[in-house]
């Protein structure tokens, strides 16, 4: 290759990689400038009660397909785990479609379906070539419909799930989390375990299987969004076809989750014995909000800043300054009729009382000294940046239908979400401090060797132990 090519080939590179420049930059203003709103969309309901989200995306040839259903965790009484092996065992075959076949068919023309279950719902996502629109949905609408829960794959499915409860005991950080709700909640529907556990697990039948999903797979309450490359009146009138005859579910609705949470009236520890750890992980909370919570955008930016980011307040405590774990982050884990707050991490046997103490410290000074105009405006800036891309895809906007649908908002969430996020204030900052992040009244989850961290628990409240490897009577 002459010199003459070498450089023509050079320059044309830096000229790509000028105009790519160029192009970014003029999105990230536009963005900027316009703020990002929800793309138009289609909303009606079927006579059963099945609410239908249509959004066309042309970009690209794909369809997206998210669905959501009344059928979580929260109604598995006392059979822990009933709602998640229905969910799993909706795509081990249907009236028409054994589960061989129906793996072959989706396999064959390279699109995924998945189901599965939440703490307080059910739900499917899809994502196939626009041009199979037919045959997947014609699948989907068998899944949903005519599932067969046959035997011999249930046993399978069981098995699965008791094998990986075991292997979590093994894991701290796999079961922490439903520890910590289950000692916040205590026996409200948000305490229930989304995988179970193995007591409960073990009992069940493709019978109990039939019976929750006759009980709670209906259309009256739930929702379907499809978003993608096809045309609404098309579209339409093939989900009337396909989905018409979806029968209204016949037991009378009853709203579990809506019932009162007690909340805790001091702080308590849950101490987890794990004889062979090395670490101690632990959850630091307190009951936190609800989805639709008119403050969740502010909230939002204030956490980013305290445990959100990895530039973070705990993180910049408790990993950079001190060196106590590798990391520290706190969240919101917002439901529909509440929530929990959560500081987390890990750290060495030895430094458990350190890191808990400093965490607590951390927790303090933000109500002490609140956040000064420029940690404001830097964690504003990095929300508002990570906005956009979080809504981009069809996946992403599917998703986020069937979300405002379950949780009652609308998109004034997503297009006024800039213009919120710039009118906080440090005088609001410290409103929403003092009102929802926790000062008092906490409830830790320590996991761990207790015979070497039992007294340092009790330092921060009354210790309730449980056994890690064993399954208490006290309901953890």
């Amino acid at each position: 290759m002459s010199q003459n090519q070498t450089w023509r080939i050079n320059t044309m590179k830096q000229i790509k990689k000028l105009l790519i420049i160029v192009i970014i930059t003029v999105f990230a203003l536009g963005v900027t400038a316009q703020g990002y709103k929800l793309p138009a969309y289609e909303k009606f309901k079927l006579p059963n009660g099945l609410m239908v989200y249509l959004m066309e995306q042309h970009d690209v040839p794909l369809i997206n397909v998210s669905a959501i259903l009344p059928a979580g965790a929260i109604y598995d009484g006392d059979n822990m785990g009933l709602a998640s092996l229905t969910a799993t065992s909706l795509k081990n075959g249907t009236k028409n479609y054994p589960k061989d076949k129906l793996d072959e068919e989706l396999d064959f023309i390279g699109a995924s379906v998945n189901t599965y279950a939440s703490k307080e719902y059910s739900g499917l996502s899809a994502k196939f070539a626009s041009k199979d629109k037919q045959k997947v949905l014609s699948i989907i609408k068998d899944i949903l419909l005519e599932p067969v829960f046959d035997s011999v794959e249930f046993n399978k499915e069981k098995q699965r799930l008791l094998v990986s409860l075991e292997q979590q005991k093994e894991s701290p950080r796999s079961v922490i989390g439903s520890y910590f709700d289950k000692l916040l909640y205590g026996d409200h529907v948000y305490g229930n375990i989304i995988q179970g556990k193995i007591s409960t697990v073990n009992p069940l039948t493709t019978n109990d299987l039939k019976k929750f999903y006759k009980e709670n797979y209906r259309p009256d309450g739930s929702a379907i969004s499809i978003v993608g490359d096809f045309s609404a009146k098309e579209m339409k009138a093939m989900l009337m076809s396909l989905f018409s005859g979806w029968k209204k579910g016949t037991k009378t609705e009853s709203n579990l989750a809506g019932k009162t949470i007690s909340k805790p009236t001091g702080n308590r520890v849950l101490l987890v014995n794990k004889d062979d750890a090395k670490e101690t992980t632990f959850f630091i909370g307190a009951p936190g909000i609800s989805r639709n919570n008119p403050d969740y955008i502010s909230i939002e930016v204030i956490n980013t800043l305290f445990g959100g980011r990895f530039t973070s307040m705990l993180n910049d405590e408790l990993r950079v300054n001190t060196g106590l774990t590798y990391g520290a982050r706190s969240s919101f884990n917002t439901l529909k009729n509440g929530g929990s707050f959560v500081i987390s991490t890990f750290t060495a046997v030895n430094t458990t009382e350190p890191a808990i103490d400093k965490a607590l410290e951390v927790l303090n000074k933000l109500h002490l000294n609140g956040i000064d105009e420029t940690s404001l405006t830097s964690a504003k800036n990095y929300v508002k940046g990570q906005f956009p891309p979080s809504y981009e895809t069809s996946g992403q906007l599917s998703n986020l239908l069937t979300q405002m649908f379950w949780y009652n908002f609308d998109e004034s969430f997503i297009n006024n979400f800039e213009k919120n996020v710039d009118g906080l204030d440090l005088n609001k900052t410290k409103e929403i401090i003092a009102k929802y992040f926790p000062k008092d009244k906490l409830q830790f989850v320590l996991v761990g060797k207790s015979s070497e961290i039992k007294k340092i628990a009790e330092k921060y409240g009354k210790v309730t132990e449980v056994q890690i490897k064993e399954e208490s009577k006290k309901g953890f």
